[in-house]
Parts: structure tokens; C-alpha cells; sequence
């Protein structure tokens, strides 16, 4: 996120953009004095101290509570620096991932913190589109205080399906839907009315592992549950392709597997069954079976043997197509990675002729919710840009309170 947006013509427009800045500014440095805010929007302090004065009145914006203690502290030795924040409870953004087999949601405030986050089992293929949306909703909207929901600014949703930019879902094979109008379901059913955004769920879960990381570079992101996606960040921008599917690394065909994809051999339900086979235990989980490799019980660690060979297949083939700097995986099969990192590693090796410069493979920070915040971080971005239109009122009128 820019420091600064490009200044517009008319008055209104010029508002609206020192005011997106500021907000954009305080935000990317967290805490920022109001001599330094004045200097990175190219403002002088009494321009700058306006639209400072109409985001503290709106509730926006506060003095830190450093600031305080800093003026009781050198209340003899001249005025200190007052930082500048913005108030966390200011604005809220709800985040539903629709995956497979669960539905996770998030809520993160104005600071981009999660302050709520839930997960539960969902057969979505089994169920109506309505009724997916209808949980997802419930499941988070019972996790917000009445403020926290008066508050909300914006809902985003991700799910395992190609989605074109108007939230229209064309076609999502591994859930069963088609020709899905996702926005237009889920603004029915939230009980506000706020800017809803939908996305695929790799490509969500690429935008808040960005968000929370600002890296720079070529980044790929796996998104592993049941099904296997892909995005891919360059320079902290989403590379969608030319039809929107770039990154859909789980389409690729594995040679001497007989046909099958990637997401056919190394996704979450795969894993499950070969282990339930192996041990002769129906009621085994992923976590069963993670907890087996850990342990080092033969039957998981061959399942896990087999597992990391696929990978690396995926990533090498990944690899020589972007070059990338880094590779991050996420979803609930991601914490199996850790443990075989060496042996991912070693197939990868073996696997190529030429010792290519190899990326970086980390796992996301919170790799269960990770497509969820992505989707409430798309609702976050759009709040502190050119698009909110709260911000884009008559030239004379104040920011409206967000507390109020």
C-alpha cells in the first residue's frame, strides 16, 4: 500500500484523497507523528492537521496512548512528537472461506488485527448455495458484538471456484456449483449492507499472507485442503492471468499416475483415506495422521514419503515456469510440510539436472484461516482507498463517525 494517492481535480476529490492517504500512511507505519505524516503526504501542518482533526472527530484516528505518557514524562523538557493511530474498533471486516468440507470466518478491525476467527465442518457439495452462505454468516455473525457488526464495512468471501470481478460465480467443479450469483446470495443474507467481495480462495488467501507481509518479488502461494490452488503475488500485486486462472498448479497432470491431477494426490481427503486404509481405522482425521508422521508410525511416514515426492514434482515444475522468490503454503494439509521440508527437498534435487536457484518455502502464519483473512483483508484495502465512498462525500461535510 502507497504512503501517497495521486491528487485528483476537484475539491471533493482532493478531500477524499488526503484523507485515503492519511488513513494509508498511518496504517502501513502503524504509529506516525504529525510532523512526520505532514512530510510523507507532501502537506504542510496545517493542511495535514485539518484532515487529522476530521479523522479524530470521525473516530478514525487517535493520539497513541504513548503520546500521553510522553507528555507527562517531558512536561519540563519541551513539547515531545504526538504520535498518531488508528482507532482498531473504528471499523470492522468480516472474511467466510467456503471451502470443501468447512467454513472458516475472521473478522479483522481497521488495524488489520483478527479479533474473531471460527471454523466449522460444512459438507458444501451436499448443500445449497444459500445454505452454505447462510452458515457461513451465522457462524461468524455469532461471534460479533452488536457494535462490532454496526461497525462492519465490508464482507469478502473466497471459495474454490473461478469468479469473475462482478462476484459471479462461473464455474467451481470440486463443489458442485455453476453460474452462481455468490455477491448478490451473500448481500440477501448479511444482516448489514456493506461492499461485499468475492474471490477465489488461493488468490485470497495470496492477497493476506501479502497483507500481512508486504513482500516484494515473485511469490507463489499453495492453497492445500481438499483441493490444491494456487496464486502468485509479483511486487504485492495479484497476477490473475488472462482468464483469471493463473496458479492453478492442482490441474496439473502428474506423469506415471495414470491421469491423476495433483490435487488428486496430495489433497486433504486423499491423505485421510490412504491413512484410514493403511491403519484399518475409519474414524481416523488429518490430525490422526499428522500426529502418526510426528511420531514416525511407518504407515503415515510412507503416506508422507509419497506425499513429499508429489510436491516437490508440483513446486519444481512451479519453479521453472515463475522463478520465484518464495513459496508459502497454507491450508489444513500445509503443517505436514514442516515435517518432511528435507525430504521435499531432496526430490527436488534429484529432479533437476541443473542446480536452479531454489525459493524460499515457508508455511503461513495461520494456515487454517488464511483464505478467510485474505478475504476480509480485500474489504480492508478497499476501505482505505479511492473506492470507499464514505470518504467521497460534499466537499464541506466531515468525516462521519464511525462511533457513533
Amino acid at each position: 500500500m502507497n504512503d501517497t494517492v495521486s491528487i485528483g481535480s476537484s475539491p471533493r476529490r482532493i478531500r477524499q484523497n488526503n484523507i485515503v492517504a492519511a488513513l494509508q500512511t498511518i496504517y502501513v507505519h502503524r504509529s506516525l507523528s504529525r510532523a512526520d505524516l505532514a512530510r510523507k503526504l507532501g502537506m504542510n501542518r496545517s493542511s495535514s492537521g485539518e484532515i487529522v482533526a476530521e479523522l479524530t472527530e470521525g473516530g478514525f484516528v487517535q493520539e497513541s496512548e504513548e503520546s500521553g505518557k510522553q507528555r507527562l514524562e517531558h512536561s519540563r523538557a519541551g513539547r515531545p512528537g504526538i504520535m498518531l493511530e488508528l482507532v482498531p474498533d473504528a471499523a470492522f471486516f468480516v472474511g467466510i472461506e467456503i471451502g470443501v468440507e468447512h467454513i472458516s470466518a475472521v473478522v479483522v478491525d481497521l488495524s488489520a488485527e483478527v479479533r474473531a476467527c471460527r471454523k466449522v465442518a460444512f459438507d458444501t457439495p451436499s448443500s445449497t448455495v444459500e445454505e452454505a452462505v447462510a452458515q457461513g454468516i451465522e457462524l461468524i455473525v455469532g461471534a460479533m458484538a452488536k457494535r462490532m457488526i454496526d461497525r462492519c464495512k465490508g464482507l469478502g468471501l473466497s471459495t474454490p471456484s473461478h469468479v469473475r470481478p462482478d462476484g459471479f460465480v462461473t464455474l467451481a467443479p470440486i463443489i458442485g456449483w455453476r453460474d452462481v450469483p455468490l455477491r448478490d446470495i451473500a448481500r440477501s443474507a448479511f444482516p448489514a449492507a456493506v461492499p461485499i467481495a468475492v474471490e477465489n480462495d488461493a488468490n485470497a488467501f495470496a492477497i493476506g499472507d501479502s497483507y500481512r507481509h508486504g513482500v516484494a518479488g515473485v511469490t507463489l502461494f499453495l492453497l492445500m485442503e481438499t483441493g490444491v490452488g494456487g496464486g502468485i503475488m509479483i511486487d504485492g500485486k495479484l497476477f490473475r492471468g488472462g482468464h483469471g486462472l493463473a496458479g492453478e498448479i492442482g490441474h496439473t497432470l502428474v506423469p506415471g499416475s495414470g491421469g491423476q491431477k495433483l490435487e488428486q494426490l496430495i489433497g486433504r481427503e486423499v491423505l485421510i483415506g490412504q491413512y484410514r486404509e493403511a491403519v484399518g481405522r475409519e474414524d481416523a482425521d488429518l490430525q490422526d495422521f499428522l500426529g502418526g508422521v510426528r511420531d514416525r508410525v511407518p504407515a503415515a511416514v510412507n503416506i508422507a514419503e509419497t506425499w513429499s515426492r508429489h510436491l516437490a514434482y508440483a513446486l519444481l515444475q512451479a519453479c521453472r515456469l515463475l522463478d520465484p522468490d518464495r513459496i508459502v503454503l497454507g491450508g489444513s494439509v500445509a503443517p505436514l510440510y514442516p515435517m518432511v521440508a528435507a525430504r521435499v527437498a531432496v526430490h527436488m534435487s534429484e529432479g533437476q539436472n541443473i542446480a536452479f536457484p531454489t525459493p524460499e518455502i515457508v508455511v503461513d502464519d495461520d494456515a487454517e484461516f488464511d483464505s478467510a483473512f485474505g478475504a476480509a483483508c480485500m474489504l480492508h484495502r478497499r476501505f482505505l482507498s479511492l473506492e470507499n465512498e464514505e470518504f467521497g462525500s460534499e466537499d464541506s461535510a466531515p468525516v462521519q463517525s464511525a462511533l457513533s
